[in-house]
């Protein structure tokens, strides 16, 4: 029932100034719409509705990632564009931040101005 349909993200922000900068700007999402509630930009097909909140911990964990079809020119192009990526000590590539797993997908976190884990990954 749901799967032909059409997926919508949410992320939390409490500065939805910082967030649009960086979602539009250093990710190049389009922006669609700002309300009391919520940024709403695009990803692909994707729609993200960045949530405006007061309070919040971010989670120690992913939130939202991309699937991409060649990891190192991805995070080169955001490093590029001023994307900070974790330097995890398991990393092998410490230079870029790519982690490669046992089955060799690939993986990268950064984080947006809020805290909130994000991630591209290449998959085998």
């Amino acid at each position: 029932m749901l799967a032909g349909n059409k997926m919508v993200g949410f992320v939390p922000t409490k500065d939805s100034v910082k967030a649009r900068e960086f979602y539009e700007g250093k990710l190049g999402f389009q922006f669609m719409s700002d309300d009391p509630f919520a940024l709403l930009v695009k990803a692909g097909d994707t729609r993200i509705r960045i949530a405006k909140a007061k309070e919040f911990t971010p989670a120690p964990y992913t939130v939202l990632g991309w699937e991409v079809p060649d990891i190192a020119t991805v995070v080169r192009w955001l490093t590029d564009r001023g994307v900070a990526f974790e330097k995890y000590p398991f990393l092998q590539d410490q230079e870029l931040g790519i982690w490669t797993t046992p089955n060799g997908d690939k993986v990268a976190w950064f984080k947006d101005p809020d805290g909130n884990v994000l991630s591209v990954s290449q998959h085998r």
